[in-house]
Order: structure tokens, then sequence, then C-alpha cells
């Protein structure tokens, strides 16, 4: 098969055997890839929020923060390369998405169709609104999602409000590829991300599940961990939304990493509970974000 290079400098779409291409170079798409994203890594190496975890619950946070304050810098990591965590399916890998009332209202919000069966709603598809939810969220400029990149520590500093505790400070970064790769080779050091206020929603299951409160056991800042308990759906979803909070200086938690850090029930594939989750952390977070007094990323004092 012979493969002809573009010989025009102009695009044409016709879709009758004479399509082509504007011509650039492989060295361009090498080069617009890695400026933007060097830059990137330069400007969210001091950032006003931190998420870890892209899944409903921190992508909810993540939408709710950066419209009510698109002049602070929200960061997401992902540990995954697809973002949306276990929210592409529904249970069992069925395909729709069952939320309880008054879930229904963040759908709303973000413009998701759903069928209304009284006290709750079900979504066609629940990667009709992974899909969407994120769609809104990397819209936004204020935010930067780097996903394939897993949080390897927490930073702890201590903390200048007088807690007596240590402050979370921020986040240590790796690609996620070298990250489960430690054992293989000689260290390879990871970088940081400095930020006032992270939001935790590692979740459960999986190999970065619930990821900052183990860290907080291992570290000595949490004494142990509650663990999961066994689904109760109708205990499960109140619990999570109304405890979502910072559970260590610095540190919010939420979603179904609560739960392992709380001892609270599973609560299966009703959805409401990661919405409103991620929705009350993105309040707190902004509560918590206006009263400190921040310097280049780190927090210095309380404000009056």
């Amino acid at each position: 098969m012979e493969v002809k290079e573009a010989a025009s400098v102009h695009p044409v779409e016709d879709w009758d055997g004479n399509y082509r291409f504007a011509p650039i170079t492989e060295s361009q798409v090498s080069r617009a890839m890695t400026k933007r994203y060097g830059d990137d890594m330069y400007r969210c190496a001091v950032s006003d929020i931190v998420i870890v975890g892209a899944g409903s619950a921190g992508l909810s946070c993540a939408y709710t923060i950066a419209k009510a304050r698109p002049d602070l810098l929200v960061t997401i990591l992902e540990a995954g390369v697809a973002p949306g965590g276990g929210a592409w399916l529904g249970g069992q890998l069925m395909s729709s998405m069952v939320v309880r009332k008054p879930g229904d209202r963040f759908l709303a919000e973000v413009g998701v169709p759903f069928d209304d069966e009284g006290n709750y709603v079900v979504v066609k598809h629940a990667a009709l609104f992974t899909s969407t939810i994120l769609s809104k969220v990397l819209q936004f400029p204020n935010v930067k999602l780097f996903n394939a990149t897993a949080c390897e520590d927490l930073i702890a500093l201590p903390d200048p409000l007088g807690s007596g505790q240590l402050r979370i400070a921020g986040v240590v970064t790796n690609w996620t590829l070298v990250t489960l790769a430690h054992g293989l080779q000689s260290c390879m050091d990871p970088q940081t991300i400095t930020a006032p206020v992270v939001c935790s929603f590692a979740g459960h299951d999986g190999p970065f599940g619930a990821f900052s409160v183990k860290r907080l056991v291992a570290t000595g800042q949490v004494p142990e961990l509650g663990n999961m308990r066994a689904l109760n759906m109708r205990a499960a979803e109140d619990y999570i939304v109304n405890n979502t909070r910072e559970v260590v200086p610095g540190l919010i938690c939420g979603g179904m990493e609560l739960s392992e850090l709380d001892g609270a029930p599973r609560m299966g594939a009703s959805f409401g509970a990661m919405f409103a989750s991620g929705v009350k952390a993105g309040l707190e977070a902004l509560k918590l974000y206006d009263s400190y007094k921040i310097v280049e990323g780190e927090v210095v004092g309380a404000r009056a």
C-alpha cells in the first residue's frame, strides 16, 4: 500500500477519497504535548486545592469548587488512565445508575437526564453521568487533571495554627506505572504538590483504595482504621454525606474512603451519596481555604 504525504498546506474535508490533514511534523506533536504538560506541572506545583481520586465524589467536589471559585487552582490526581472510578457502570456491571433523592438535584445541576421513580431516579447509563461531569470539570480553566498519576504519600508539616497535630500540606506524586514498579527497580523518586487543602476520595477497593487514610494510620496521625462494614445502603448513604469532614488538619475525606476510616457500612450500587459527599467536601474545602493565611500554598496562620 502506497502512503502519500500531504502535498497541500491546506486541510481538505472531502469524504470521496480526497480527505487531507494539514501537514505537521512528529516533533511538533511531541513539543505541543510536552510543553503544555510541563507548564501544567510547573503551575500546579503550588495549588489551592488538591483532590485525590477522580471518581464520582472527586469529580463532584472539583465541580463544586471550580464553579464557585474560578480564582482557585484545583488539581486532581487520578491513579488510573481513565477517570471516573466505579461510576462507568451500575451494580454487577449493569448499565443503569440508581440515585436516591435528593441526589437527583446534582444530576439536574450538571444536566444529566433521568427517569423519576418516586423516591429515587435512574440514569439510563452510568457512563452518561461520568462523561458529563468529567466534561464539565475539564472545561473549567482553573482545573487540571493529572490522570495515570498516583498519590504516593502526603506532605505533613507542623501545624502553624497550634493544633498540636501535623498538618497535611500537600501530596507526593509519581506516574502510576512508576509507583507500581517500585519493587522492580531501585528508588525512583517522586515529586510534590503543595496545597493548603487536600480532599481525598480514594475509594475502598483496588491497589490504591483508601490510600490517604491508610497513610494516616501508617504515620501515626490516626490510631487505626474502622474498616468498612457489610452493606447497609439505608444507613451508609446518610452517614457518608453527613460525616464528610476534615479528618486531620488540612485533609478532608469523603466517599467510600471515609467508610474505611470510620467503619461505616458499604452502600452498594446507589450513587447519590457519592455526589453529595463530593459537594459537601467542596463546600468544606472552601470554608477551610478562606479561613487561612496562605503564602506560596502553605498555611502560615489564621485569618482574623
